[in-house]
């Protein structure tokens, strides 16, 4: 009677056992953009990381380039066709994520049809794009995700800022933006799902809660609550930090402005700080974009925000140069500017993005556009260092949450006024945090062991348009 034998298989088992583990696959991931956009790459890693990926720390360990793209305008477009054109040569897999591949999927395969592509409101099918890319195949997820991007696992950029994003999408109609393209109606995640993600993440060490969204303005009015009501519900989360509230549309503020007045005048964790985005000085100019407000209901809000708290620091956005923009139009911008005083204007000149109702548009001459451009930066540096100058001998706590360069820590060193002979001294030891209106706050030489998430006494002794610099107490 034959007998087999069970040797082979049993030699063949045992081999298997002792077998080392095949490494796991190694992907470079890099976001460009808002700070939506860096959430989404840090829950794109962390969903990574939780299917057994490593997240490579420099592009060249990395077996598959993951790019988290921005389209917001053509100049932030045509730095994402260098960088994907970039990757492309490398010759390893390409996962382009993020707003351009919904926005423009044409524009993507023209640069590389064998990339697979993943929209804004399709990350939690990261592991299965990026395995099927490293199998050889390509994949695309474009289809819109019923999953909230809240309590997802992450791999953070920064370990003391925590990004929290608490919508998607927007209620607005803007003929120059091309995100709601990408992102879509507004979809507000529920409070008590967000303030767990705060709760987890303070737990974690954060210091820093960032809430962002397309719009965090028109937060909530889909799911019968509002902007005002999840700050307080935030704030009463236990623990040592600070919470930044990201842009807000200024139409949707004027029915909540006293309780958000409130919310940040009761509640210490509160960042006294908004990023609200005007885009004109003119109304004409406001109908044509389709934005929803008049100059006045910014002036207003800003009004009423300093009324009541005098140190309170205003981010805002302007397009120069939009589609039928007069020298009037522009002149009113300007007049904006001087009566609110922004802290920080983030100015861009109109470009025109696909599939948005401006792009037909007859445009601005080129000439004219940049001459505008050049008047109100010029007008927005005289106002930041005139705000900036306010704060010149204040002392108080500072979150530590960022290590700078010699460069940085000495950013329009030429116009800095400042009384300290060691202002720009060590440089490579330099450090930046936040004070409590947001104001950014260089300490070219912190106390020895000085950690990010740290707090740092100091006083201020100078200024220029970009920051504070101060020098720590101890």
């Amino acid at each position: 009677m034959y007998v087999r034998s069970l040797k082979p298989k049993l030699i063949e088992s045992i081999r298997l056992l002792n077998k080392k583990p095949e490494p796991r696959s190694r992907v470079w991931v890099e976001a460009y953009g808002c700070s939506a956009s860096m959430a989404d790459s840090e829950m794109i890693s962390g969903l990574l990381k939780e299917a057994g990926y490593e997240i490579a720390t420099s592009r060249k360990e990395g077996s598959l380039n993951l790019i988290v793209t921005c389209s917001v305008k053509d100049t932030t477009e045509h730095k994402m066709v260098h960088r994907i054109r970039q990757l492309s040569r490398e010759g390893k897999p390409l996962v382009v994520a993020g707003c351009l591949p919904k926005a423009d999927r044409a524009k993507v395969e023209s640069l590389n049809l064998s990339a697979s592509l993943m929209g804004p409101h399709s990350i939690d099918s990261a592991a299965k794009v990026v395995g099927s890319a490293l199998a050889g195949q390509r994949m695309v997820a474009l289809e819109d995700s019923p999953q909230s991007k809240v309590n997802l696992p992450r791999v953070r950029i920064n370990p003391v800022v925590s990004i929290v994003e608490i919508a998607s999408g927007c209620m607005s109609e803007c003929t120059f933006c091309q995100t709601k393209v990408a992102k879509g109606w507004l979809d507000s995640y529920r409070i008590g799902d967000i303030v767990r993600q705060v709760q987890a993440d303070v737990a974690d060490g954060c210091k820093e809660v960032w809430l962002t969204s397309t719009d965090s303005g028109c937060y909530g009015r889909d799911i019968g609550t509002d902007l005002a009501e999840l700050l307080r519900a935030c704030c009463a989360v236990p623990g040592d930090f600070k919470v930044r509230i990201g842009m807000m549309n200024p139409q949707y503020v004027p029915e909540m402005i006293d309780r958000l007045a409130s919310a940040f005048e009761e509640n210490e964790k509160m960042f006294r700080f908004v990023h609200m985005p005007v885009q004109s000085g003119s109304d004409s100019v406001l109908r044509k974009m389709k934005r929803g407000h008049t100059a006045q209901v910014f002036a207003d809000a800003v009004q009423e925000l300093r009324r009541r708290m005098p140190d309170f620091s205003i981010s805002t956005d302007i397009i120069v140069g939009f589609p039928g923009e007069t020298e009037a139009d522009f002149e009113r911008t300007l007049a904006l500017v001087k009566e609110t005083e922004p802290d920080v204007v983030n100015i861009s000149r109109y470009s025109a993005r696909p599939g948005t109702p401006a792009a037909k548009w007859k445009r601005v001459r080129s000439d004219v556009a940049k001459d505008r451009s050049e008047r109100i930066h010029s007008l927005a540096r005289e106002v930041a260092k005139k705000r900036n100058s306010a704060w010149k001998g204040w002392v108080g706590e500072i979150i530590v949450d960022e290590k700078i360069t010699a460069a940085a820590a000495n950013k329009d060193a030429d116009n800095n006024d400042n009384d300290d002979d060691n202002a720009g001294a060590a440089a490579t030891a330099a450090m930046q945090g936040r004070n409590g209106a947001y104001k950014p706050v260089v300490v070219a030489q912190p106390p020895a062991g000085t950690k990010l998430g740290d707090r740092m006494r100091v006083q201020v002794y100078g200024f220029s348009s970009f920051s504070l610099k101060a020098r720590a107490i101890l």
